[in-house]
C-alpha cells in the first residue's frame, strides 16, 4: 500500500504524510479519535465557523514542523532522517491525550489529570505497539532529548503548536486579529548553541505573533460568552457525576459511564489500564448525546442546566479586575433560590465565581531569543521597540461572576 499520501488542508493547502510510520500513527484509533474533538470546545456558540478539530490542528502542526526542519537544514544544521521523523511524530502526537471539549472538562471527568500526561501515556502505549520506534519522539516531547531546539519547536514561546492554532483558529473563527506571519517566522528560525532563535529580520513578525496571541485569548478563547458555555458544560458534568455517585442511573455511552460512576485519581488513572482504554473511546459526541437526553431528566438542576445549554440560554457573565462583592453574591443567590425554588446547596450550580488568566509571553519558562545582526542574542522584550511588549510578560488575572438571566 502506498502510504505517502497528501491531505488537502484548508489553511496550508496540500500536506504530505512524510513516512509509513507517520501514516500508521495517523491511522491508529487513538489519533483518529481527534477527528471528533473540537479544537475550540464551546467557541462555536459565538463564532459558528469554529468547528475545527484536534485532528486538523495536529496535522497542521506536523506540516509546520516539516517546513521548519527544511529551513534549519538549509542553514547548515545537521539533522538526521531519524531525528526528522522523531520531531515530526512528537508534534503530531502532542495533543493526542486531549479529552472531549478541550480544557473545559480536563478536571471534571478525572481529578486533576493534565492532557499532556495522558498524551505521554498514549505515546508510550503506541511505542510498545510500534516496537520502540517512538522512543526518540517521546524524549523530544518530554524535553529530554539532548538537542534542545527540537523540544523548543514543540513546546516554547514561539513553538509550532501555538503557531498553528493561532493561524487555524483565526481562519475558522474569522477573527483577523489572530492572523500571524507563520511562514516569515519559520524562515527566520536558526539555532545558536543548541537553542532555537529568530533572526533579527523576523522581529516584527514575532511581535505580531505575541500580540495576536493576547488578542485571540480575550477575543476568542476567553470571550465571555465562550466562558459562559464552557462553565455551563462543566456544571452539567459536575451535577451528572454527583447524581451518579449517589446511585442515580443516567444515560451515557459505556466509556462516558465509566467516568461518571468512578472517582478516578491521577494515581489510579496511570496504574489501572481500564481507564485509558475507556478514555480513548471518549469524544465530544459522547458528551453532547448525553446532554440532549439529560434535558428530560427527573433531576430539576440537571434538566434545567441542559435546557439552558441546548437552547443557548447561557449564564450571564461579568468579567472584572476585582473579586465580586460578597453582598451582591448573596443577593443573587437569594433571588435565584426564590426564582427556581431550589435549596441552598444547589444554588452553586446557578450562581458562582471563578477566575481566568491570560499571559501572552512567559520569559521565565523560556525566552524568545532574537539573533541580532552583530551575532548577539537579545530577548524579544528588550530587542523590540514596542513599549507594551514587556507588559505581555505578565499574567493578567480577571474575576468572573456567573448567574442565570432574569434575576
Amino acid at each position: 500500500m502506498n502510504k505517502k499520501k497528501i491531505i488537502n488542508d484548508p489553511v496550508y493547502g496540500f500536506i504530505t504524510i512524510p513516512s509509513e510510520l507517520v501514516f500508521d500513527l495517523i491511522s491508529h484509533r487513538y489519533f483518529q479519535r481527534l477527528r471528533y474533538i473540537k479544537q475550540l470546545a464551546m467557541t462555536h456558540i459565538v463564532y459558528p465557523g469554529a468547528i475545527n478539530t484536534r485532528f486538523h490542528h495536529a496535522l497542521g502542526a506536523m506540516h509546520l514542523m516539516s517546513l521548519a526542519l527544511e529551513v534549519l537544514k538549509s542553514k547548515g544544521l545537521e539533522i538526521s532522517p531519524e531525528e526528522e521523523e522523531a520531531a515530526t511524530i512528537a508534534i503530531l502526537l502532542h495533543d493526542i491525550g486531549h479529552g472531549p471539549f478541550s480544557h473545559a472538562l480536563e478536571h471534571t471527568l478525572a481529578q486533576g489529570i493534565k492532557h499532556e500526561d495522558i498524551s505521554l501515556l498514549m505515546m508510550n502505549k503506541l511505542n510498545e505497539e510500534f516496537d520502540g520506534r517512538l522512543t526518540t519522539a517521546i524524549n523530544i516531547f518530554k524535553g529530554k532529548y539532548h538537542r534542545k531546539f527540537f523540544c523548543q519547536l514543540i513546546s516554547g514561546q514561539v513553538d509550532l503548536d501555538r503557531m498553528d492554532y493561532l493561524n487555524r483558529d483565526s481562519f475558522y473563527t474569522g477573527v483577523s486579529e489572530g492572523v500571524i506571519s507563520f511562514d516569515r517566522i519559520i524562515k527566520m528560525f536558526n539555532v545558536v548553541d543548541d537553542q532555537l532563535v529568530v533572526e533579527e529580520k523576523g522581529i516584527y513578525s514575532v511581535e505580531k505573533f505575541l500580540i495576536a496571541r493576547r488578542l485571540m485569548y480575550w477575543q476568542v478563547y476567553l470571550h465571555k460568552t465562550v466562558v459562559a458555555g464552557e462553565q455551563l458544560l462543566v456544571k452539567i458534568l459536575e451535577r451528572a457525576k454527583e447524581l451518579t455517585l449517589k446511585g442515580a442511573t443516567l444515560f451515557a455511552t459505556p466509556a462516558f459511564q465509566h467516568f461518571l460512576k468512578n472517582e478516578i485519581s491521577e494515581k489510579r488513572f496511570f496504574e489501572e489500564e481500564i481507564h485509558l482504554q475507556q478514555f480513548s473511546k471518549l469524544d465530544d459526541q459522547d458528551i453532547y448525546a448525553s446532554v440532549k437526553v439529560w434535558e428530560d431528566s427527573d433531576d430539576f438542576v440537571l434538566s434545567r442546566l441542559c435546557k439552558m445549554l441546548n437552547a443557548r440560554k447561557l449564564y450571564k457573565v461579568e468579567i472584572s479586575n476585582d473579586a465580586p462583592d460578597p453582598e451582591r453574591l448573596d443577593l443573587l443567590a437569594s433571588q435565584t433560590a426564590n426564582l427556581l425554588g431550589i435549596n441552598e446547596k444547589d444554588i452553586s450550580y446557578f450562581v458562582f465565581t471563578d477566575t481566568i488568566t491570560n499571559r501572552a509571553y512567559n520569559a521565565e519558562s523560556s525566552n524568545i531569543n532574537i539573533l541580532m545582526k552583530n551575532g548577539i542574542l537579545s530577548d524579544i522584550a528588550k530587542a523590540s521597540d514596542l513599549s507594551n511588549l514587556e507588559s505581555l510578560d505578565r499574567t493578567v488575572k480577571k474575576h468572573i461572576l456567573c448567574y442565570i438571566r432574569g434575576i
